[in-house]
């Protein structure tokens, strides 16, 4: 990842209650730009799809890692959510909506819709059997016109 005015990378166990502190980590991370509620909320919606599928989709194995990595350059944050778990066969197919791997688990295959309807951009690059890395970024505290 790019080096910015302000990184941080977190390493955590792929286990579903780290979600919340993924969440967290993000929102206390960009606290410094001032967002509105309404972006923290954005922001934290989508590390909390992409958090989840790497712990649901990337692995079996709840100690297994999920890496989580933001930077801040000017009014910009950049996030990556990365595991080494079993990858994605079609991404492009992945990212429709209501597309599912765990139907098992009742999954409703909207996480990457939700992540790409929150950032203003959202790219995923997955290799079968060796991981995905699902980049995020969005504009903190610019109006859209």
């Amino acid at each position: 990842m790019m080096q910015g005015e302000n990184n941080m990378t977190l390493r955590f166990d792929a286990r579903s209650v780290n979600e919340g502190f993924a969440r967290v980590a993000v929102a206390a991370f960009i606290a410094g730009l001032n967002p509105t509620l309404d972006e923290v909320a954005d922001v934290k919606t989508a590390v909390s799809e992409a958090v989840t599928n790497a712990i649901i989709h990337g692995y079996d194995d709840p100690d297994e890692q999920v890496e989580l990595s933001c930077m801040v350059a000017g009014r910009e944050i950049f996030i990556e959510v990365a595991d080494t778990g079993r990858g994605i066969e079609d991404v492009k197919a992945a990212m429709e909506p209501f597309f599912t791997t765990r139907p098992d688990l009742e999954r409703s295959g909207m996480g990457f819709a939700f992540m790409e309807a929150f950032m203003d951009e959202v790219t995923v690059e997955s290799v079968k059997g060796r991981g995905t890395r699902v980049r995020m970024h969005k504009k903190i505290g610019v109006q859209e016109g």
